[in-house]
Parts: structure tokens; sequence; C-alpha cells
């Protein structure tokens, strides 16, 4: 077998999505600490753990307890190599979680067994819907009082819109929670909440559930609730298949406690066995297949400021096909350049690490002095194109003014690299130059003010702006594009990468545009 597809074949990239306050980073830090990337599992909030997560590396995500960037941690798992991104859960950040989605091979949603199906989780869902991304199901918070089993099992199907398989199946909940039954192994985990941050040793096989081992563990009257539980799952649900879930038919769900650690290992060695390696990707030219020899790959994100001291640019690169090699020269699509990568990083949060050699399902680090856009191309000179990873119209809007004339270039600066980062859009009016800042989260402003002033020492501030919408708008009719541009001069601005935008102060505005102007394309995405 050849080095790229024994690489492919050990590869498992996944994203974990959920609603706000699910547990989703808390779950990510005891999959890092169960595959040694860690020594300490931090929290996002908690009193008693002082350590801040992994993940959540940012100033802003420390000191507000959520995420706001989508955070990439690879580690090796039992001859397995795990690539895990952290999604921000919050909707006002959700476009992040959006792009991210594209460059996945199968995700993990994190329920809370109290609250069920949220908003969030419904619309994420959809996204994989779309692309028929595998989707595992990991109930979470069993150590609190929360919905019954069968119940949340019901409401996953209904809301989701998925059929389901429990692989685990949780012995009480709440201060009642005993453990966990592995069904997908046959292995009772039992549950002592004692020290929060050691994984439990506590693995006893039970392959024959009328056994009296059963009883002796927890209990007569817990162990004939399982037995009729588990009767019950076996007659309701239809057998595991595989097939079905790398499908995106079923999903498989888990049962579990993250801060506490309980149920996660279950989830991690289910996964591994079960969840795809890299897989075919669409252009708009062809499918792409991770076992081609030549590289191909796309940028679905970019960070600025990874290193505050350096002020470094980082492109996400998603290897999709062929082997990536350090100071290689490889062809950049959109500006037909070659470029070399002299220090191409693999990442653990905000840690960064050189590497030589990446392969199909790896997403690593390009320093960037401003080449690449979100949804760039790199290949060894094929002109490949890939699809949907989409900036989206913003709906809320805000003009930023410079708040010291001292600091003008910093500020400059500062919008333009936060812009390039794809979370906000900015908007210059063509009648004025007055500067607009569109987001699809009002979270966004606070975020933006507050990494101007911390990480480029530029303070701005906001002024109110009614619209309604922005959109692109293009038409191969000349003389109705200049009619409407005549008309709509006051509503028109040009975006970073300098397309026409028309502002649309409200949705009858929108609705009179698309109708008197047949010939002309609106578009409220930017891939068009």
């Amino acid at each position: 077998m050849s080095l790229l597809s024994t690489e492919v074949l050990r590869r498992r990239t996944f994203a974990i999505i959920s609603h706000p306050d699910a547990g989703k980073t808390t779950l990510t830090e005891k999959l890092l600490l169960f595959g040694g990337a860690i020594h300490v599992a931090g929290a996002v909030k908690s009193n008693k753990i002082k350590k801040t997560a992994t993940s959540d590396f940012m100033e802003i995500e420390r000191q507000r307890g959520i995420s706001v960037a989508t955070a990439v941690m690879g580690f090796d798992y039992k001859g397995i190599k795990v690539n895990i991104l952290d999604t921000p859960g919050h909707e006002d950040f959700a476009e992040d979680t959006y792009r991210t989605l594209t460059a996945v091979d199968s995700v993990i949603i994190v329920i809370d067994c109290a609250k069920g199906v949220e908003t969030q989780t419904r619309k994420l869902m959809n996204v994989c819907r779309m692309r028929n991304t595998p989707v595992i199901v990991f109930a979470n918070k069993l150590d609190r009082p929360g919905k019954d089993a069968f119940e949340l099992l019901d409401e996953i199907e209904k809301e989701l819109n998925i059929k389901v398989r429990p692989l685990s199946w949780p012995i009480g909940m709440g201060p009642q929670f005993q453990g966990v039954y592995n069904m997908y192994e046959k292995k009772l985990n039992l549950f002592f909440a004692d020290d929060k941050q050691r994984v439990a040793d506590d693995v006893i096989e039970i392959t024959d559930l009328k056994s009296e081992l059963l009883d002796h563990n927890i209990g007569a009257a817990s162990a004939n609730t399982l037995r009729d539980d588990l009767e019950l799952v076996n007659g309701v649900y239809s057998d595991f298949d595989i097939n079905t879930y790398l499908a995106g038919e079923v999903a498989p769900v888990f049962f579990g406690s993250a801060l506490n650690n309980f149920g996660v290992q279950e989830l991690l060695d289910c996964f591994i066995a079960i969840a795809p390696s890299p897989r075919k990707i669409v252009t708009e030219s062809r499918e792409v297949q991770p076992l081609e020899e030549n590289l191909s790959g796309f940028v679905f994100k970019i960070h600025a400021n990874m290193d505050p001291n350096h002020r470094d640019r980082i492109a996400f690169l998603k290897i999709c096909s062929g082997i990536f090699e350090r100071n290689k020269p490889y062809f950049h699509v959109r500006s037909e350049k070659r470029i070399k990568f002299s220090s191409p990083t693999a990442f653990m949060a905000d840690k960064k690490s050189i590497i030589d050699l990446a392969f199909p399902g790896d997403i690593i680090g390009l320093h960037d002095t401003g080449n690449f856009r979100i949804g760039d191309t790199i290949t060894e000179g094929e002109a490949l194109r890939f699809r949907g990873i989409p900036s989206f119209s913003p709906e809320l809007f805000r003009y930023i003014e410079n708040g010291d004339p001292l600091k003008y270039k910093q500020l400059a600066k500062g919008v333009d690299q936060l812009m390039d980062e794809g979370v906000a859009q900015l908007f210059t009016l063509k009648t004025n130059g007055r500067k607009i800042i569109g987001t699809v989260g009002a979270l966004q402003f606070d975020v933006i003010q507050y990494r101007l002033e911390h990480e480029y020492g530029a303070t701005c501030r906001y002024e109110s702006i009614s619209l309604h919408k922005a959109c692109w708008f293009e038409s191969t009719n000349k003389e109705q594009l200049d009619d409407f541009k005549k008309r709509k001069y006051t509503n028109l601005a040009f975006d970073k990468h300098g397309r026409d935008v028309f502002l649309a102060d409200s949705p009858y505005s929108l609705q009179m545009a698309i109708e008197k102007f047949p010939e002309i394309n609106f578009h409220f995405t930017s891939e068009f």
C-alpha cells in the first residue's frame, strides 16, 4: 500500500457543532485528553477549573466564555490521526461554522439532554443534510436532570429529520446517573463522580444482559430497567448499519457527560471505527478523489493575529488530494501564480508546529501576506475551483469611524485584515467613501471593536445606519445596468474586492429593484 493511501485511510476529520452551551468545547477538551494532546482538560465556564479551554485561545473567548472562531486541533489516537474542528455555537458566528462544514468529512452534534434540540442545531443539521455529511449525536450533561432518553431520541428524529440508532444507553439520570451501557462493544461503564479530571478505568464486559454481574454492579432495580429499555431499543430501532450512517441517513447516538469525562471514550472509540476517512470533493469541473497523486486543496478560513506578537495571518488549507510538501511551489488558481510555503504548520488551537508533509483530510496553516481569500484553491497546475464556501449577505450594518486620528493606519490595517477572515464585510459608499461594516450577527461588532483595540491598538466607534440587506449585482445588459446605477447611486457601494453592491434600505426597495430591472442578477451570497 502506498504512503498516500495508508495516510488517507488513517485520517478522520470532523467538526463538533451544537447550540451555544450544549458542552461542545468541553467535549473537544475531553477528546484531546484521551488523545494525549493535553494533560489537564479545561472548561469554558467553571469556577473549579481555572484552566481555560484549549480551543478557546482568543482573549475575547476567554473573557466571555464562548467560542467565536473555529479552532483546529490534531492528535493521534490508537494509530488514527484525528483532526477536530471546534466551531462557534453562537448564531452570530454561524458563517464561520457553515464554512468549516465544507472542510470536514463527518460531524458530531452535541445536544444538552435537558434542553433537547435547539434552534442553531437545526440550522447546522440542514447544512449537513445538504452535503450528506455523516452525523453522530452525543447527548450531553447526563449528570444533570434532563429529558427521558426515549423522549430525547424522538425529538432528535423529528427536529433534525434524521433516523437515529442509540449505540450506548444511560442508566439513570441526574443524581441517579450510574453509568452508560455501551451497546456497540457490549460493555458496562460505571460512573463515579469523584475526580472530574481523571478518566474512569472501570469498564466491565457484560456480553449477556441476563448475567447476575449486572445486578451486582448497578442493583436489581436499575438492572431490570436497563434490560427492559434495551429490549425496547432493539425492538424499535433497526440494527446499526455503517453504510446508512456513511450515507447520512442514520445518526448513531451516544449518551454521557463531557464535563465528568463520561461516555466520551466510547464515543471516540466508536467514532474512529465507523467515521469516514477523507472523501471525494466536488469542484466546478469534476470530482476530486483523495487518492489522486496531484495535490489540491482550498482555503476555508483566514485568521488574522493567531500570534499577536508577530501580527501573522494564517490561511487554513484543507487538503483534498495528493501529498502537500513543504517548500514545493504550488499553483494559486485565482492569481495564476506559483507560491512556495517555507513554514506550513499543523495546529493545536493557537499552538503551531512546522510540518514537512501533509495528507488529504489534514488542515494546515499557511502564513499569508495578503495573497489568500476564502475559497481560494491551491493545485499542482490544474485550474480547479471548489464550490460552497460563500460569504453571506449581511443583515446588520453600522458606519465605522476612526476613534483616534493618530491611529488611522492601524485602523485601516486592522479592518482590512479582520474583513479577510470573512466574518464581517466592508462596504465603501460610492457617494462619499464612508465605510460600512455588515455582519450576520450583532455580537460581531463587539468582537471587531475589541480585536481592533487589543490586537491593532486602534479604536473605532460605530454609527447606526438603517439598511435592510446588501446584495451583489451584475448584468450582461449594459444599458439596464447603467440605468440602475444612475437611479440607485446613493445606495451603491463596492466591497473589499471592488465588486458592486446594492444596499437596499427596505424590503420594498429591494423587491422593486428586482422587478424593475429584470435583466440584473441580484446575489445574496458572494459565490456567483
